[in-house]
């Protein structure tokens, strides 16, 4: 399709009535909008639900549910550190993901020329020659038409260059939700056929971790709030279904990281001959078992962050 008439255009929906059901990646260097864009495209219904057999092994980062279709956006991992990105090859994970969507949308900045970043991911892309790849032009609303124009046609080059085409090429502004169901609309045929994959009611791994870490917190600042206020993080380090489990019996393991800032908090946390701790994770087990509505294998472990509240770099590790 012409990169220039995609502004404009809405697809029209087929006569009979087919149902469409996959997944979806967005990729990108940092800061290219993929987030933003996630969260418009999900909207407001991101709920959370249980971890079902048929989850992906992937992170699920939100499901678009329509009366035609189900697109799951999944997470690529390994996109996200810059020195990955650009100084390693891409890893086996990120291509396995790649060639088992079934489409790739590449979100390059409208207000930022193409830089080596994104070369770097489109010459990847370039070797995943079976899934259909989609270029959104993010962050419309920063430039003016003329600007605009000209970054389309530097993306239409760009697939040329490297002896592909794009599937569509999408301008969207998903902080003015302009175009952002035109971008579903154009998505949604390159998924295959087939009924929904995940039931009604969004999905998203995001908010789970986060308030599952809060749970844990909550369990460990009981009795100790005088002592260590505000010293205690918690990281979610992974949430993973045990494997081998039958599909009447499941069981998620969570491991998860308490952070305080001095060695000498250790023992307040941990308690005389680890009490305090065991207590902390039979709570918070009972808590995040009564969220997810499954049953939960919890594995807690308290690490010194010398003065995380202090350092930037630390808050940002912790996810402040």
């Amino acid at each position: 399709m012409n990169a220039m008439s995609v502004r404009t255009q809405s697809s029209e929906q087929p006569a009979e009535a087919v149902h469409r059901a996959g997944f979806a990646c967005f990729v990108g260097r940092p800061n290219a909008g993929k987030s933003t864009l996630t969260n418009a495209l999900v909207g407001q219904k991101v709920a959370i639900t249980s971890n079902r057999p048929q989850t992906t092994r992937h992170t699920v980062r939100g499901i678009v549910h329509r009366p035609d279709a189900q697109l799951i956006l999944v997470d690529t991992p390994g996109l996200h550190k810059p020195r990955t990105l650009l100084g390693e090859r891409l890893n086996d994970v990120v291509r396995t993901t790649w060639a088992e969507v079934d489409v790739i949308g590449f979100c390059l900045p409208a207000d930022q020329k193409i830089g080596p970043g994104d070369r770097f991911i489109a010459k990847e892309l370039a070797g995943i020659r079976k899934t259909p790849k989609v270029a959104i032009v993010t962050k419309t609303d920063l430039v003016d038409s003329k600007a605009l124009a000209e970054q389309l046609i530097a993306i239409d080059q760009l697939g040329k260059e490297l002896g592909f085409e794009w599937a569509e090429i999408v301008p969207v502004s998903a902080v003015g939700s302009k175009q952002v169901d035109l971008l579903a609309d154009l998505l949604i045929p390159l998924l295959p056929e087939g009924p929904a994959l995940y039931p009604e009611g969004d999905l998203t791994d995001e908010p789970e971790q986060v308030m599952v870490a809060e749970l844990i917190r909550e369990a460990a600042l009981e009795g100790v709030r005088d002592e260590l206020p505000h010293s205690i993080a918690v990281v979610v380090e992974e949430m993973l279904p045990r494997e081998d489990r039958p599909a009447d019996r499941p069981l998620l393991d969570i491991h998860a990281n308490l952070y305080i800032e001095r060695p000498s908090q250790k023992g307040i946390i941990i308690g005389p001959k680890g009490k305090r701790l065991k207590d902390v994770g039979i709570k918070s087990r009972k808590q995040i078992e009564a969220l997810l509505g499954t049953p939960v294998f919890l594995d807690l472990h308290v690490k010194v962050a010398k003065d995380w509240q202090r350092d930037p770099k630390q808050l940002r590790r912790l996810g402040f």
